[in-house]
């Protein structure tokens, strides 16, 4: 019996049962430059919308595989290129975010395939990088979103660097909870905060990373943090273009494969998002149980729920 519990909790880190399509948008307030990618199951249904807020600098195709992963277990992912020059203000993208969140009510249903729809009472943001704290900006209210949230996820996110934090500073005080009552996951990396040349600033410093994050979060909150991996190991293992050669050499890399990074990654926004919007904790849990369910090295890992929310599991 406990072999299959653990057979059926490792495929959250497989492909999911749902054939994806992916969907590129170039039109309303999207463009050839600033497109919108979708990834959708193909089967009939009704699937939990996600808002997918991809790095600084990068474009939101690096991402595909790790995308069309989640999509697989029954999500609709809109991934919305936000800027494309660097100098880009962290305010302007909350901006662009926002008039993205005002679209999807409307402007995503009529695109997906037939009797296929995004719900959007089950909305939740998932960004990584500066996409991060651009989405905990957002469930702060920062762009004044038109919609609520059901769950914020932080993929290595970072609020800047000792010399700078753009604004909003979220993280300040740091003392201070996130007004925040949407459930929280924060994925780190071991390697986020070490340098990978002399020349170069880490890409996930300490006190502006995941660990800053996740101490700022209220119940429900999770952590987990894949220690022999860094900051771009999440992306395509090799992005096209200038942009995709300084997303590799940029940030300190992992010397393990891309793709069980990737692998990671989904099932711990999959298992997250079953237990936040589907109240089904089982597989959250048994990776916090056991973290060598997961297919790479977890350490540490957290897990707090509020306590009307635990099942009895209070961690």
């Amino acid at each position: 019996m406990a072999a299959i519990v653990v057979k059926e909790t490792k495929s959250v880190f497989e492909t999911g049962k749902f054939e994806v399509t992916a969907i590129t948008v170039k039109s309303d307030i999207f463009s050839s430059s600033k497109p919108l990618l979708v990834f959708t199951p193909t089967n009939p249904g009704s699937y939990p919308l996600i808002l997918f807020l991809h790095g600084f600098s990068c474009a939101g195709s690096f991402y595909s595989h790790l995308l069309r992963l989640i999509a697989s277990h029954g999500y609709v992912i809109a991934a919305p290129q936000l800027y494309m020059m660097p100098t880009t203000s962290a305010m302007e993208e909350i901006k662009s975010a926002s008039e993205v969140i005002t679209w999807l009510r409307s402007g995503l249903n009529p695109l997906l395939p037939n009797d296929v729809k995004a719900d959007i009472s089950k909305l939740s943001l998932v960004g990584h990088s500066r996409g991060g704290n651009t989405a905990f900006s957002l469930a702060l209210g920062y762009g004044r979103p038109s919609l609520p949230f059901s769950a914020v996820i932080g993929i290595d996110p970072v609020a800047g660097t000792k010399c700078f934090q753009p604004h909003p500073h979220i993280l300040t005080p740091l003392s201070e909870p996130f007004n925040i009552s949407a459930p929280i996951t924060v994925i780190g990396t071991g390697l986020g905060p070490e340098k990978a040349n002399p020349v170069t600033c880490p890409c996930a410093p300490d006190g502006y990373n995941h660990a800053a994050f996740f101490q700022k979060s209220k119940p429900t909150r999770a952590h987990f943090v894949a220690v022999d991996y860094g900051h771009m190991d999440v992306l395509n293992d090799n992005p096209p273009g200038i942009t995709g050669l300084f997303t590799n050499i940029a940030c300190k890399n992992g010397k393990g494969p891309r793709e069980l990074m990737r692998k990671c990654c989904s099932g711990l926004v999959v298992a997250s998002l079953k237990a936040y919007l589907d109240n089904d904790q089982s597989f959250l849990n048994a990776i916090y149980v056991d973290p060598s369910i997961a297919p790479v090295d977890l350490n540490p890992v957290e897990l707090i729920y509020k306590p009307s929310t635990a099942q009895g599991l209070i961690y």
